[in-house]
């Protein structure tokens, strides 16, 4: 049944769930329609996580799991990953907890590299939440939605008996829901930067003093290179708890045997530095493993570079042609996605992007491709073949983008740009849309179906590109706001267009534009970066892989 079909029925028939879906609405519940940096709701009482805990009984059990924590700005979840894939491959049952998700809240949950089944989810998802619903009170009331999804992740990997937690913090550390674990095994603290400054702080030192909240005394800790402001604070909050704190050095490429890393990106070198001493640590600290790996960087066990070759990470530095537009011809539309939503990230995004679209991005020798391992479906291996198909054509780069309005696009935009024009890369135009889930429902039903989105916060991002297009072109900016034209053709309704940029009123009309531009210019392909938000790349695979 199409949404508008469910839409016109409403009053008389409610649609028939299927099973997954009333989990889905019934998760959907807990979601609280406020800013995360709002701290009116009961529900909002750190201490609260320890009642929930007692209400699942699980105390004993996350005392005895041999957890790996991570937080960070940047990079915290390619370092899980990492990590997992390294344990995975040395033999162990592993259990990854990450957010967010960007297609299915499964993705949140992962044993032995795969995304939970429908079975388990639903069976762990009703035990936890009808016990929840039962003991209920004003004092104690329904957890809040990452809450119940990390509870749930700890009463799956202790009900899964999982040899390895890795648990990624959600935001910040000190005040997480994963942060009632109280004895890790080991901690880890990815690159910092700004991101959530209205919950977390506006100095890196701030942000430093929240992400080392989860710093347990005693307990071993690794980090990578970061800013002195940050390092200072992490050495300072070590020192206090007894934490010995080591800087992981960056993996050296050669060490690899001339496979490449499963992520992409120059930066993911770092990530993995730091994923190899988490599982180093953790193998030592259980007494898995007599050999200090971390002394021997020279050489790493083959099961640490096949973990790290297959690594696997939807939404990063993930390329996936149009399957529509692939069925009618080969590679002419292409998505570069990567969620990218910090200014530094935006950075290493543009980066990526513009080596990525020349072909730079050679995984002809990766390991994931000599074995025919690919978690995410379209390889990179055949995306470079049409791209080698597709070499006479002459190529366009379009933008795909949005952010959430507590970001700064001031701040994210130009560094965009700027760090493309710098490879030489420029955008014939830039497409700002709403995004497509509406942020207090989860699964299918959690597309926007309203057709009159409040695009206000996409036209302010229209106008901040509009300046910056034209300041670097040297034009004179004052008329920006005029260059509005009504757009009559069908497939952009409701389109506002300027010089160098559109709003279309929502993404599937924006990607509807883009396959009829490709169908139009036969000779040329049309690659397109999706950048801003997880959120919104999460959308376009949904959109593009059907």
């Amino acid at each position: 049944m199409s949404q508008g079909e469910a839409g016109e029925g409403k009053d008389e028939i409610k649609p028939t769930l299927s099973p997954y879906e009333e989990a889905m609405e019934a998760l959907s519940s807990l979601i609280t329609k406020r800013s995360r940096a709002d701290k009116s709701n009961k529900g909002d009482k750190y201490e609260l996580l320890f009642d929930y805990i007692k209400i699942l009984e699980l105390e004993e059990p996350i005392k005895k799991m041999k957890i790996i924590h991570v937080a960070g700005t940047k990079g915290k979840g390619s370092t899980c990953a990492f990590t997992e894939s390294i344990l995975r491959n040395c033999g162990f049952h592993t259990g990854l907890f990450t957010s967010p998700h960007l297609i299915d809240v499964r993705e949140r949950f992962r044993l032995d590299g795969m995304d939970i089944c429908e079975e388990k989810f639903l069976a762990y998802f009703w035990w936890c939440f009808d016990r929840f619903k039962e003991r209920a009170t004003d004092e104690v009331p329904m957890p809040t939605y990452f809450r119940f999804l990390a509870l749930l992740a700890f009463k799956i990997f202790a009900a899964e008996q999982v040899d390895v937690a890795i648990l990624e913090v959600g935001l910040g550390g000190k005040y997480d829901a994963t942060n009632v674990v109280e004895n890790p095994v080991v901690c880890g603290i990815a690159s910092l930067g700004y991101d959530h400054m209205e919950i977390l702080g506006n100095t890196l030192g701030q942000i430093a003093g929240e992400k080392a909240g989860i710093f347990k005394r005693g307990v071993p800790a690794f980090t990578v290179p970061q800013p002195d402001e940050a390092m200072l604070v992490l050495e300072e909050k070590a020192s206090d708890l007894d934490v010995h704190l080591e800087v992981a050095a960056p993996l050296d490429a050669s060490v690899l045997s001339g496979l490449h890393l499963g992520l992409e990106g120059e930066h993911q070198y770092i990530n993995a530095g730091l994923a190899i001493a988490l599982c180093s640590t953790w193998l030592q600290r259980t007494g898995h493993v007599e050999i200090n790996y971390l002394e021997e960087m020279t050489h790493l066990p083959e099961q640490f570079v096949k973990g790290l070759a297959t690594a696997a990470l939807q939404g990063r530095a993930q390329i996936v042609p149009d399957q529509l537009i692939e069925s009618e011809s080969s590679g002419d539309l292409v998505f570069y996605l990567d969620g990218a939503h910090s200014p530094e990230s935006m950075d290493v995004c543009a980066k990526w992007f513009s080596l990525a679209i020349k072909g730079d991005y050679k995984q002809h020798n990766s390991y994931a491709s000599n074995h025919g391992h690919n978690e995410l479906g379209p390889s990179h291996d055949s995306v470079e073949i049409s791209h080698h198909e597709a070499s006479k054509k002459s190529s366009t780069q379009f933008l795909l983008f949005n952010c959430m309005s507590v970001r700064d696009p001031e701040l994210l935009l130009p560094r965009l740009l700027r760090a493309c024009a710098s490879h030489g890369v420029h955008f014939q135009k830039a497409l700002f849309v709403p995004n497509v889930s509406v942020y207090y429902k989860v699964g299918t039903s959690a597309s926007t179906a309203d057709t009159q989105v409040d695009l206000s916060w996409q036209l302010t991002l229209q106008r901040i590109w509009e300046n910056l297009v034209c300041g670097e072109k040297g034009n004179d900016v004052k008329n920006t706001d005029h260059t509005y034209e009504e757009v009559t053709d069908d497939s952009e309704k409701g389109a506002q267009s300027c010089e160098n940029s559109k709003v279309f009123p929502s993404l599937p009309v924006a990607i509807n534009w883009l396959r009829d531009t490709v169908r139009k210019n036969r000779s040329g392909r049309s690659q397109v970066l999706v950048t801003g938000s997880l959120h919104l790349v999460g959308d376009v695979l949904r959109l593009v892989k059907k």
